[in-house]
């Protein structure tokens, strides 16, 4: 049947129904016949296009390969890599994969495996949706996983590279040669420096991620080459793009960086300039450091009454706070209006001694050491706000002296304390970070732990682990229901050593119900605790599969 309706008009009549209109050839028979012969027409008389440019092949990947039941391993996180869904509440006895897929893939990129080429896109897809599997996906996926991902839009977070990246092609790359499992941009010769053709084009036309990747792959050579490439277009570039490449010099910086960041603080973007200034303040020898140590010395010291800045033990430290923020401490990264709430001067306190090198404190208070400053006494209700700048500043410049003794004691409740206590325990060493939060446990149980796990290292240390398992017991006896503590047991099933699940696995045990416990709470425990111990089986069988051992078949 010929016909020389517009195909267009075929299809708003087959849309409205022939009870709206009339369809082309009267019937709705006819409407079909006509659309099939117009359909077939379409699809023959398309005419041949030029084919693109091929891309260039995968490059290779000499890492070693997957033992076989890992890989098989990984086909089973992956299918399951969105878990039993929900938090609280009742989770069942059965491990939850989803949450041992990134654990996983850091075990394997310790051991420097490569992914297999089958698995590559699920993976991608598994990082795509979830933004904590990224870092460690894009080390696992290595040269060939950013070759694919040039491929394919959807997975261009694989582009934006990380700190310590490798901008070469990975042609050659091996375990050694893809630290941190960052990947820089293909197509740049080992060595380019900012002058290279190759470098200049890809800065100038690449994705703004390719060039973020681009920049953090020659900062890593050379620091100062990186800050010539910005430097080239800084003042054609989008705030927000600027804000990016700024924060980007975080990896590698140093004194060389300053003159470039003391231009910046006069950019046009509020942001930038914020970010230029708190760079700055982790340089203890720059000039706004210095600045910023001048201006904090005029407004904290030790009261003259109480011993000067003499050793007494009847020294107390005074607070001026300022009274003004004027035009060059705005420039120097304090802004001027506070959060709701705060009070202005304390807002510009905080400020300027939170970029204020602590080095400068010593000194100020008669050569006491950081725990001998932070006991003294401070005057006129100051003490919550100097102390909370103190730890915002020990933070920042990851100073562990400083962070030790603003941290406090673990017997202390951490509502006294001024600052967030997980963050000052990060600057700890991860041995005496694990040993502070044991003793934390042991004082106050679990209510107030979970931020404080959160930064201990993997697997818990043997006294961690104890502390927390006895927490658990105790909740456990007491009769309430396990799911206020699901977070820490989540944690737990992650964190303890798997050389433990067959002496935790008596917990597992259904036990007796005190009286004024809640009814059915014993089951519920010993549901949680038989997952923990599955888990800790599992992950123990995990780590033996990427040694390449053979490890009897569970129903994991």
């Amino acid at each position: 049947m010929e016909t020389t309706v517009p195909w267009s008009e075929l299809v708003t009549a087959a849309l409205l129904g022939a009870e709206r209109r009339t369809p082309p050839g009267g019937s709705v028979t006819a409407l079909l016949d006509a659309a099939a012969v117009e359909t077939v027409r379409r699809r023959a008389g398309m005419l041949p296009t030029t084919a693109g440019p091929r891309p260039d092949p995968a490059p290779e990947d000499h890492r070693a390969p997957l033992p076989r039941a890992a890989a098989h391993r990984l086909t089973l996180l992956l299918a399951n890599r969105w878990g039993t869904g929900g938090s609280g509440g009742r989770r069942g006895a059965t491990p939850d994969l989803a949450e041992l897929l990134p654990q996983w893939l850091a075990a394997a990129n310790e051991r420097g495996y490569r992914v297999p080429d089958a698995q590559l896109p699920d993976l991608l897809d598994a990082a795509r949706a979830r933004t904590d599997l990224r870092p460690q996906a894009r080390t696992f996926a290595g040269p060939r996983g950013l070759w694919l991902a040039r491929q394919n839009p959807e997975w261009k977070f694989v582009l934006r590279g990380t700190p310590g990246s490798d901008a070469g092609t990975g042609a050659e790359a091996g375990a050694d040669a893809v630290p941190d499992g960052a990947v820089g941009p293909a197509g740049i010769p080992p060595g380019a420096g900012p002058d290279d053709e190759a470098v200049h084009r890809l800065w100038d036309e690449g994705l703004f991620s390719e060039r973020v990747a681009l920049l953090t792959a020659v900062r890593q050579r050379d620091p100062a080459a990186g800050l010539t490439l910005l430097a080239r277009s800084w003042s054609k570039e989008r705030a927000e793009d600027r804000l990016m490449f700024l924060d980007s010099l975080r990896g590698g910086l140093s004194p060389e960086d300053e003159p470039f960041l003391e231009s910046a603080l006069g950019d046009r973007s509020r942001t930038v300039r914020a970010t230029a200034a708190e760079l700055l303040s982790s340089l203890p020898g720059s000039a706004l450091a210095a600045r910023m140590a001048e201006r904090a010395r005029s407004c904290v010291g030790v009261d003259p009454t109480g011993g000067g800045a003499a050793r007494s033990g009847a020294a107390r430290v005074v607070v001026e706070a300022p009274h003004e923020c004027d035009a060059a401490m705005q420039r120097d990264g304090v802004t001027p209006k506070p959060p709701a709430g705060r009070g202005e001067r304390a807002w510009w306190l905080v400020q300027l001694v939170e970029a204020t090198p602590l080095s400068t404190w010593p000194e100020r208070f008669g050569d006491r050491t950081p725990a001998e400053i932070t006991a003294l006494p401070v005057a006129d209700g100051w003490r919550q706000d100097l102390h909370a700048a103190w730890c915002l500043a020990a933070v920042r410049q990851r100073d562990p002296e400083w962070a030790r003794a603003l941290v406090g004691a673990p017997g202390a409740p951490l509502a006294d304390g001024p600052g967030d206590p997980a963050k000052l325990l990060a600057v700890l060493p991860s041995a005496e970070r694990a040993d502070w939060a044991a003793r934390f446990i042991a004082a106050h149980g679990l209510s107030e732990a979970f931020r404080i796990l959160g930064v201990c290292a993997l697997p818990w240390t043997a006294a961690l682990g104890r502390a927390v398992v006895d927490a658990l017991e105790i909740a456990r006896d007491a009769g309430s229901y396990p799911w206020s503590f699901s977070g820490v047991m989540g944690l737990a099933e992650r964190c303890l050593d798997p050389a433990d699940a067959d002496r935790l696995a008596p917990l597992a045990a259904v036990p007796d119900e005190p009286e004024d416990g809640a009814p059915g709470a014993g089951s519920y425990w010993s549901e949680a605790f038989q997952r923990l111990v599955s888990t800790l089986r599992l992950r123990a069988e995990m780590l033996a599969e990427l040694r390449g051992e053979e490890v009897p078949a569970s129903g994991g």
